[in-house]
């Protein structure tokens, strides 16, 4: 079983910037595959950024280019950088892990950070 515990959400206005967190629980974090997830109200769960063991970086072509995911494997802790916000990225934020490395499936999730973006 993995613990995952989101933090960094929270309100920004258009143009800025928040960063997310995400601690994981478990001594073989090098070997997970880490993703971040979204949802608005009203619409479904969608792929934001995922990392492989190896530092292979995925976005969706909503936040590419706006958007960094990294990890600290000493920390079992996995980022989100988010620049250049925009309405459109507000919405109920989740970490995901698959500890057995398969980046396409996440087997855990954590609780959900919300972050809202002001116009």
């Amino acid at each position: 079983q993995v613990q995952l515990v989101e933090s960094g959400g929270g309100l920004a206005q258009a143009g800025g910037s928040l960063r997310l967190s995400c601690a994981a629980s478990g001594d073989t974090f090098a070997s997970y595959a880490m993703g971040w997830f979204r949802q608005a109200p009203g619409k479904e769960r969608e792929f934001v950024a995922a990392i492989s063991s190896g530092r292979s970086t995925y976005y969706a072509d909503s936040v590419k280019g706006r958007f960094t995911i990294s990890r600290d494997n000493l920390k079992n802790t996995v980022y989100l950088q988010m620049n250049s916000l925009k309405p459109e990225d507000t919405a109920v934020y989740y970490c995901a892990a698959n500890p057995e490395g398969n980046i396409a499936t996440m087997h855990y999730w954590g609780q959900g950070t919300q972050v809202t973006v002001s116009s």
